[in-house]
């Protein structure tokens, strides 16, 4: 009998390894809707979809091995991770989903958003007064306007797959929709400033890296609290609290 391993586990969701089989559970129908519509849509390797009952999605493993994750090494070769960039490149450039993903957010809201949350981690001693007014002045660069492009919405490297110098898969499409491209690079970098330039490379365009490195202070400075709150250590080495302290 194959062992049943938890690959994540919170409050709002849970995703368990048997075999080659991974069985996402999820609270919120909603969000494996946008998964599977979103796999059958993105231009890129996505897992297969063995069966469906709600709350559980099954998808097949893919091959290969991810890039690495937050907080961890880094693996892959440089072309690896040029690779994944023209991954990216391509679905950004693909017909736009019908909805818009966690990428997708308007600058009102997320500018309110991060306001709030900024003054949260303050007021409730989670993090020094100048690592905050810091990451929220860089921040302020993201803060502009973007044309839709179809986001993944939580590219993490952990969900990226190669093996050797090939993408074989993208998984955890829950918040894909229309939403800012930059969001998705500054995401699948976060934590891994080194192999920017090689992700840029493969994704073959001019990019603002003020907007990338804008991003990075912007989505950790929102993640932090919520990280703690699931049983997560946004402080652990090379985590999002020393993402923002490579801004100071």
């Amino acid at each position: 009998m194959d062992e049943v391993k938890v690959v994540v586990a919170h409050s709002e969701r849970a995703t368990l390894r048997v075999g080659d089989v991974f069985l996402k559970v999820d609270a919120d129908q909603a969000r494996i809707d946008v998964e599977v519509e979103a796999m059958s849509l993105a231009p890129v390797p996505t897992p297969e979809v063995l069966w469906r009952e709600p709350p559980v999605l099954a998808i097949a493993a893919l091959p290969g091995t991810t890039l690495g994750r937050l907080g961890g090494p880094s693996t892959g070769s440089s072309a690896a991770w040029a690779a994944a960039g023209a991954a990216i490149r391509k679905l950004h450039e693909a017909p736009l989903p019908p909805l818009p993903g966690r990428a997708g957010r308007s600058i009102v809201a997320l500018a309110a958003e991060l306001d709030d949350e900024c003054e949260l981690l303050v007021t409730n001693g989670v993090l020094p007064a100048d690592l905050v007014t810091r990451n929220r002045q860089v921040a302020e660069a993201a803060l502009r306007p973007w044309t839709p492009a179809f986001t993944h919405g939580d590219l993490q490297i952990a969900h990226v797959f190669v093996d050797g110098d090939e993408v074989t898969g993208i998984i955890d499409w829950s918040e894909a929709g229309q939403g800012d491209a930059l969001y998705d690079l500054a995401t699948f970098t976060l934590g891994h400033e080194e192999h920017l330039d090689d992700v840029v490379a493969g994704y073959g365009t001019d990019i603002d890296l003020d907007v990338i490195h804008a991003w990075w202070s912007l989505r950790s400075l929102l993640a932090v609290r919520w990280l703690i709150e699931h049983g997560f250590d946004p402080f652990a080495p090379g985590c999002e609290v020393d993402v923002l302290r490579s801004r100071m």
